[in-house]
C-alpha cells in the first residue's frame, strides 16, 4: 500500500478538492482544516451490480441522501464532511446516505452506510448492516489515490468478499472512485488558534497550486495565487501525467486483408460465475485455439481472418477457438451445456455486432448475433500495422438472451471485448489481449492473472470464479428453490431451437 500513500500528490489534490476557497491555518496548528460539501461515486464493481438486478432479481435502494445513477449505474454519496491535514496532506472525509442491497431469490440484504474515505489509509471504508448485527468502519477497497481524487483505481478487500458474498472478490478491480466538492459550494474553515499568528496559504485552482499546498508553503504567511491565473491544477496534472508520445504511424493499406489477431471478451462475469460456483456447479471448457485466463477469467480467441478499411472505418473479423458451458448435471446428463464458437465482429463507423455459431444442447444455429456492439471512437486507426480496440461496449441481443437460456434480458450489458488486428504478417500483437470486465483488453481477467485456463470449474470447486456473484450464491445453490432451478434448466434446453428464429448471417467481405 506504500505506493499508493501520495502526500506530495495530496498536496496539489487539496487545490482541487478546496476549490475556489482559502484555507487558512495557523503555524501553531499547522494541522487539521475542516472540508465540507464533498460527494463521493463509486459503483463498488459493475459486474456486482449486473448480477444483483440480473441473476439475483435483487435491487439497489439508496437513501438519506445518496442517489444511484441511470442505468443501474454507479451511487453517489453526499454532504461530506471532514479534515485536511496541511502537514501530512492527508484529505479524510466522512459522507452521509445509505445504500441497500437485496435479492430474496438468493438470500442477502446488507446495507451500507457512514461511507469514508481516508487518503492517508488509501482506503473506502463503511459500515455494514446485515441480519441485524452492524460492523463498523469495514474496509471495501484500497484506493490508488491521485492528485485530482477523479477516477481513483481502486481494489476490493478481503473484508469487501466477505460482504459481497464471494471469496473471488479479494484483490479484484472495483470502480473508479471520485471524490469531488459539490458545485457551487464555498470553503469557510476556520483558524485553529488565535488571530495573532495567522499564516495563510490560500489554495486556487491555478497553474502554481502545487507549489501552494506543498509542505514548505502550509507555514509560509500569505501564499496566494489569482483566480485569473491560466491553468488549472487539473490541467496542469493531465497534461505531466500524460505525455503526448506519437506511436509509428501504419504502414499497411488503408484497406485489405486481417492478417492475424485475437479477440478478449468474457461473454458475462456473473454468467461465468453461475456455471462454475453457481447453482449450475458445472465446468467451462476452451477448445480450438481459444484460451481462458486464470480465476475463471475471459476468453481470448484467435488466429483473425477478414477484412479492414481504415478510410471507411470498417472492419469484418471471424476468430478460431470455441467455449463450452456446461452444467446442471443429473445422472450424467446436463441442463446447460452451450457452446459458442466461430465468432465475428463486424464493426462500421463504431457501432456493430458479435455473432457466433450457438450449440445448446446438440443444437446448432450458425452466425447468431449475440451482442450489438459500440466502440469508443468511430474511427478505425493503425498504429504499427495493428488496430487495437479496447473496451468495446458488448450488449445483449433478443437472440443472445434467447442463447442464454433467458438468464438475462435483452439490452443487458455484457463484458466489454478488446479486439488486436495485424494488418500485416510483420505486424506484432500485443501479448495477452484478453476482454476483462474493466474493459481494459488485456485477458488478465478481473483477477489480473493471465495464465490459460483449458478447464474450469467442476462440481465442489472453490474459489475458482473472478466474481459478479454476491450473498448466498457464493457459498450455495441450495438457497435458491429447486422449482426455479428446474425452471432455468428448462429454459435453457429451450434455448437451442430459440436462437434460430432471430439468426442472422454474417455479411461477407
Amino acid at each position: 500500500m506504500a505506493a499508493h500513500r501520495r502526500p506530495l500528490a495530496l498536496a496539489a489534490a487539496v487545490a482541487v478538492a478546496l476549490g475556489a476557497g482559502a484555507l487558512a491555518v495557523t503555524s501553531a496548528s499547522a494541522a487539521e482544516a475542516p472540508l465540507k460539501d464533498y460527494e463521493l461515486t463509486w459503483g463498488i464493481k459493475q459486474s456486482y451490480r449486473s448480477y444483483v438486478t440480473g441473476m439475483a432479481a435483487g435491487s439497489f435502494t439508496p437513501a438519506d441522501g445518496a442517489a444511484q445513477a441511470a442505468g443501474n449505474g454507479a451511487f453517489t454519496f453526499t454532504d461530506g464532511a471532514g479534515t485536511y491535514d496541511s502537514g501530512t496532506h492527508a484529505v479524510r472525509l466522512g459522507f452521509a446516505g445509505s445504500l441497500r442491497i437485496a435479492s430474496k431469490p438468493h438470500g442477502f440484504d446488507l446495507t451500507l452506510s457512514d461511507v469514508r474515505f481516508d487518503s492517508a489509509a488509501a482506503e473506502i471504508t463503511a459500515d455494514v448492516t446485515s441480519g441485524g448485527t452492524t460492523q463498523d468502519d469495514v474496509p471495501l477497497a484500497e484506493v490508488t489515490v491521485t492528485r485530482t481524487m477523479t477516477d481513483m483505481e481502486t481494489r476490493l478487500t478481503k473484508e469487501a468478499a466477505a460482504v459481497l458474498g464471494s471469496a473471488s472478490y479479494e484483490g479484484a478491480a472495483g470502480d473508479p472512485l471520485t471524490v469531488t466538492q459539490k458545485p457551487g459550494s464555498t470553503q469557510t474553515p476556520s483558524p485553529t488558534s488565535s488571530p495573532t499568528a495567522t499564516p495563510t496559504a490560500t489554495a486556487t485552482p491555478t497553474s502554481t497550486a502545487t507549489d501552494s499546498a506543498s509542505p514548505s508553503a502550509s507555514t509560509s504567511p500569505s501564499t496566494s495565487s489569482s483566480p485569473s491565473s491560466s491553468t488549472s491544477p487539473s490541467d496542469e496534472a493531465s497534461q505531466s501525467a500524460s505525455p503526448s508520445v506519437s506511436a509509428p504511424a501504419s504502414g499497411a493499406p488503408a484497406r485489405g486483408e486481417i492478417a492475424d489477431g485475437t479477440l478478449g471478451w468474457g461473454v458475462k462475469q456473473s454468467f461465468r460465475t453461475y456455471v462454475v460456483d453457481g447453482a449450475a456447479q458445472g465446468r467451462i471448457t476452451v477448445s480450438g485455439g481459444a484460451t481462458q485466463a486464470g480465476g475463471n477469467g475471459a476468453f481470448t480467441f484467435v488466429d483473425a481472418t477478414g477484412t479492414y478499411d481504415t478510410d471507411a472505418d470498417t472492419l469484418s473479423a471471424s476468430f478460431k477457438g470455441a467455449v463450452n458451458f456446461k452444467g446442471h448435471e443429473e445422472k450424467g446428463s446436463y441442463g446447460l451445456d452451450l457452446t459458442l464458437s466461430d465468432l465475428g465482429v463486424e464493426l462500421d463507423g463504431g457501432s456493430g455486432e458479435l455473432t457466433a455459431d450457438v450449440d445448446s444442447l446438440g443444437k446448432t444455429s450458425d452466425d447468431v448475433v449475440l451482442a450489438d456492439l459500440s466502440t469508443n471512437t468511430a474511427g478505425l486507426t493503425a498504429r504499427d500495422d495493428v488496430i487495437t480496440l479496447d473496451g468495446v461496449t458488448a450488449k445483449l441481443t433478443k437472440a443472445g438472451a434467447e442463447a442464454f437460456g433467458g438468464f438475462y434480458a435483452e439490452g443487458a450489458e455484457l463484458d466489454p471485448a478488446g479486439l488486436s488486428l495485424a494488418l500485416s504478417d510483420d505486424a506484432q500483437l500485443p501479448d495477452g489481449n484478453g476482454g476483462s470486465d474493466s474493459g481494459s483488453g488485456s485477458g488478465s481477467g478481473s483477477d489480473g492473472s493471465g495464465t490459460p485456463a483449458g478447464t474450469t470449474g467442476g462440481v465442489g470447486t472453490a474459489g475458482s470464479t473472478t466474481g459478479g456473484v454476491s450473498g448466498a450464491l457464493a457459498s450455495t445453490g441450495s438457497q435458491v428453490p429447486a422449482s426455479a432451478l428446474g425452471a432455468a434448466a428448462a429454459v435453457t434446453v429451450a434455448a437451442g431451437a430459440g436462437v434460430v428464429v432471430a439468426m442472422r448471417r454474417r455479411r461477407t467481405a
